[in-house]
């Protein structure tokens, strides 16, 4: 089916745009045909399809689930639902109260958001499609390690003194509500027709679609200019050796961008095949995914200075250990 995409981006530039594949202009713009193509249609259907199954889920059982667990229960369930709960850096506030408010600790919080922004179903399957199982299940296990070990660090380190006033009275609140009484049980959610499922898929298709589609687009026009005009081996002669530095260069050049899961995946696909490592490629895409200044920003509104500090640098460790891990490997 994938063949489609590829024909089309042919006709188009090469037949009806009258260009060569043997120039740069051509070239990029194929890729950038191509991939935005197949993207946006797997978009469509698998939101669509995936929409379909989540419509019954219900992020306040999520939240009253938490707040019964153990801590380390917790930061693997916390990291979990997270991967499967995806929200964009608008929504870490109220999502960081509500859990808080609920008693849940602040490293099972974390683990939450953390992982949250690395992780959703379909970035997943877009990498499944474009890239191969194999560096999926990478990209899968990294993300849901970063989230669990994150939230256990900030556990150990009493992180709730360095919220800020508004997130620490809720937590505080949240803890004494949790220990004088049991947690209640979580509302039963009413079950949905086939049409109210199907008017939820397709909600929530335009929203996420009308969300990311832009990113889509600035990922594969980046990805395409560095398939078509940077000169072929330039970035396997300067990155592809994996030398020390090109990790933490990669993750220090990727705070300022700014991009979700699914925009990343096509400039991913494209430093791979201009030969960089694998571990310089995801600790560059996971640095624009998590470690982004507008999340920051955000929850500036609920962390003191101490904790995003200590947050930014954890990350920033965390994505550079694991590119030279994997460029070891």
């Amino acid at each position: 089916m994938l063949s489609v995409f590829t024909e089309l981006a042919d006709w188009l530039v090469y037949q009806l745009l009258g260009l060569s594949d043997q120039t740069r202009l051509g070239q990029a713009l194929h890729f950038f045909v191509e991939d935005t193509s197949k993207i946006l249609v797997l978009l469509l259907v698998m939101i669509y399809a995936i929409a379909l199954i989540r419509a019954s889920l219900d992020v306040e059982r999520v939240r009253q689930y938490l707040a019964g667990k153990s801590r380390v229960s917790g930061y693997v369930l916390g990291s979990s639902f997270g991967a499967i709960t995806p929200f964009c850096s608008c929504s870490s506030i109220p999502v960081f109260l509500g859990f808080t408010s609920a008693g849940i600790p602040v490293g099972i919080t974390m683990a939450f958001l953390l992982t949250s922004p690395l992780i959703n179903e379909v970035a997943v399957l877009l990498l499944l499609s474009l890239l191969g199982w194999k560096l999926t299940l990478i990209y899968v296990v990294i993300g849901l390690v970063i989230g669990m070990l994150g939230g256990w660090i900030l556990d150990s380190l009493k992180a709730e003194r360095w919220l800020q006033p508004l997130a620490a009275k809720a937590y505080a609140m949240g803890q004494g509500q949790s220990q004088s009484q049991s947690p209640s049980q979580p509302q039963a959610r009413p079950s949905l027709t086939l049409a109210q499922r199907h008017q939820f898929a397709s909600s929530e298709t335009r929203e996420i679609v009308g969300r990311v589609w832009k990113w889509v687009i600035i990922g594969v026009g980046i990805g395409a200019g560095l398939h078509g005009f940077v000169p072929a081996g330039w970035l396997q002669a300067n990155l592809g050796a994996g030398q020390w530095w090109s990790v933490p260069s990669a993750v220090a050049l990727g705070i300022p961008l700014y991009a979700n899961a699914t925009g990343v995946i096509p400039v991913m696909e494209s430093l791979l095949l201009q030969g960089v490592p694998l571990g310089t490629t995801l600790a560059f895409c996971m640095s624009t995914v998590a470690a982004s200044f507008p999340e920051f920003v955000m929850l500036k509104q609920v962390m003191q200075w101490r904790l995003l500090a200590l947050l930014m640098v954890m990350l920033l460790t965390a994505f550079t250990l694991m590119g030279w891990l994997l460029n070891l490997a």
